[in-house]
């Protein structure tokens, strides 16, 4: 199984008035952030929006994505649906797209028991031959992941990590101590990144890797050095960045601080709104202060 590792911005999905994927404003924010240092590439995750888009505007973000990354780096696309079905057959797609790896991402209207919730992600890993990363977040999922499914989904062969956004550290570590080395371990935005490393982490899955590539590759850099003060000035740092992520709308900040940065990844999809004058100032205060040297 391919070892994935470090930072993977979560990638936003530029649209058009039209709802028309801007191919050129995502190829160049894939091109940038490669060249910034970033270990990889997630289109469709939270940031995304998988939520809002539909399947040809999904299509069409995995695509851009995977034709701009050209192999330089992995590219692991969400898998998102309330039907295993459906779920099964994006899969299969993105991986016959070039897909390096995929994000199982549950979305559920009815309750589910916890079979149907590991028989949902087990559906996934077994229809493709590429290594699958299962996404727990709590806030948003009516139906999350439990320990025990987890510890077995762990067994599967081709699931080898998780990206966890229940904003409990200590459930990462429960779950690194049941899995070992069988289920690595990938820090969402809802989590400190160095804390998570320092606990034995394998990097992290985020939007705001997004707006501040560069920063954080150090700050992988530093921990993987063990540079722990070091990399703990950076994090405080870069923790403002996480503050503002949780205190708006996700994509709707991201996005704004992109187009501060030159991209034309345009608004949220309704009915998300655009950040207002007054936040987007805030977040182009922050952008400034973790710019700094």
């Amino acid at each position: 199984m391919e070892q994935f590792h470090g930072v993977f911005p979560y990638l936003v999905s530029p649209l058009d008035a039209a709802g028309q994927v801007r191919a050129d404003v995502l190829g160049r924010l894939c091109d940038d952030l490669i060249e910034a240092g970033v270990h990889g590439l997630t289109p469709l995750g939270s940031t995304g929006e998988f939520a809002y888009l539909d399947r040809a505007q999904r299509t069409d973000v995995a695509r851009v994505t995977i034709d701009a990354a050209q192999g330089r780096v992995p590219v692991v696309v969400g898998v998102s649906s309330t039907s295993t079905a459906d779920a099964v057959a994006q899969a299969r797609g993105y991986q016959q797209m070039g897909a390096d790896g995929i994000l199982a991402i549950l979305e559920a209207y009815f309750p589910l028991k916890e079979g149907q919730v590991e028989a949902y992600f087990r559906a996934i890993a077994d229809a493709v031959d590429i290594p699958v990363v299962i996404y727990t977040n709590p806030q948003f999922q009516r139906s999350d992941l439990t320990l025990d499914v987890i510890g077995r989904l762990a067994e599967h062969p081709r699931i080898g990590y998780i990206k966890d956004a229940s904003t409990n550290t200590g459930r990462l570590l429960s779950i690194m101590n049941r899995c070992g080395d069988r289920l690595k371990v990938f820090s969402a935005s809802a989590h400190i990144p160095a804390a998570v490393m320092l606990i034995g982490g394998q990097g992290w899955m985020a939007g705001p890797a997004c707006v501040a590539p560069r920063q954080s590759v150090a700050l992988y850099d530093l921990c993987k050095a063990g540079r722990w003060d070091d990399a703990l000035a950076l994090q405080r740092r870069l923790w403002r960045l996480n503050e503002a992520f949780a205190k708006y709308n996700l994509a709707a900040c991201i996005k704004a601080g992109l187009a501060i940065q030159g991209y034309a990844v345009g608004d949220p999809v309704a009915p998300q709104a655009a950040l207002s004058s007054e936040e987007r100032k805030a977040v182009e205060a922050v952008l400034r202060d973790i710019d700094r040297p």
